[in-house]
């Protein structure tokens, strides 16, 4: 596992209890240290992954980091064989990792995942895998071991795009959580009570499942997605829309929200804290401190 954040340590805690003997590597020491007191070994670099492991998973922030895992595993002499690429980045930033891993023989697949960090410890996500039909068959056990279900989505860079269309509508009910759950207290409901109700109802969602909740204790610090790494999803969004030609107006009409929730210092917290920009912008105050991330 190279990456060992928020869902490349939850997968890691699955694998490991699936007594799968997981090497994981991060550039935060703490991180190795986590994941060395969680049952895995903690590697030197994403070399030593690549020598140690035949299948990897990369869970990564950016282009970057996947251009210098990918750096680092071209060199190696022993190659891994197969290279799950989980995070959500720009298709050029797969296809060309996809081109120079392929010069070594090593198959990457595309393989976005679909849930939050609390959904990822539970084994609640599903994997969205693209690329070499032979090479998913392979790793099919593995998934098994980390998602409650994983799809076979197509052609490499089919996952992506699928994901980029889930992840518009997580962006969308999120705010529409955070909107009505303002209504609601605004209107003077109680607002866990709103959570059970409506959470039950016809116009629950996932997200407002597992972001209302939140909502109603007014903390997010204890990020599932953080606000700052949601802003670069994001963009890959709008990017993707609009090379397709595609008006996304909801969509469209989130991103000021989520951009105000940064404005504010909060992008060390869980998305869910555009609840509390919906407050201000509402003129509603409670009567707790609204705790929030350093």
């Amino acid at each position: 596992m190279i990456g060992l954040g928020i869902m490349g340590s939850a997968m890691s805690a699955n694998l490991i209890r699936a007594r799968y003997r997981v090497v994981g590597y991060d550039v935060l020491a703490a991180r190795r240290r986590d994941h060395r007191r969680a049952g895995g070994h903690a590697a030197a670099g994403c070399a030593e992954v690549g020598r140690e492991a035949g299948i990897i998973f990369c869970s990564l922030p950016s282009s970057e980091a996947l251009a210098r895992t990918v750096d680092d595993l071209v060199e190696i002499a022993r190659a891994p064989r197969i290279v799950i690429e989980t995070s959500t980045l720009p298709m050029a930033a797969k296809e060309d990792a996809r081109r120079r891993l392929g010069a070594r023989g090593i198959t990457l697949l595309d393989c976005p995942l679909s849930g939050t960090g609390s959904q990822a410890r539970a084994k609640d996500i599903v994997v969205y895998a693209s690329g070499d039909r032979r090479a998913y068959r392979k790793v099919a056990p593995v998934f098994d071991a980390i998602a409650r279900a994983h799809y076979y989505v197509g052609a490499f860079g089919a996952g992506s795009k699928m994901k980029i269309v889930a992840n518009l509508l997580v962006a969308v009910h999120n705010v529409a959580a955070a909107e009505a759950m303002v209504l609601a207290m605004k209107a003077g409901l109680d607002p866990a009570m709103a959570v059970k109700v409506i959470g039950d109802g016809a116009g629950s969602s996932r997200m407002f499942q597992v972001r209302a909740p939140m909502m109603v204790k007014g903390d997010y610090s204890r990020a599932l997605m953080k606000l700052d790494v949601w802003q670069k999803d994001m963009t890959i969004i709008g990017d993707f829309a609009r090379e397709a030609d595609c008006p996304t107006p909801l969509f469209a009409t989130t991103a000021p929200i989520y951009t105000a929730a940064l404005a504010r210092g909060r992008g060390a917290d869980d998305t869910g804290a555009v609840c509390a920009v919906l407050e201000q912008m509402a003129g509603l105050t409670r009567t707790f401190k609204v705790q929030r991330s350093k």
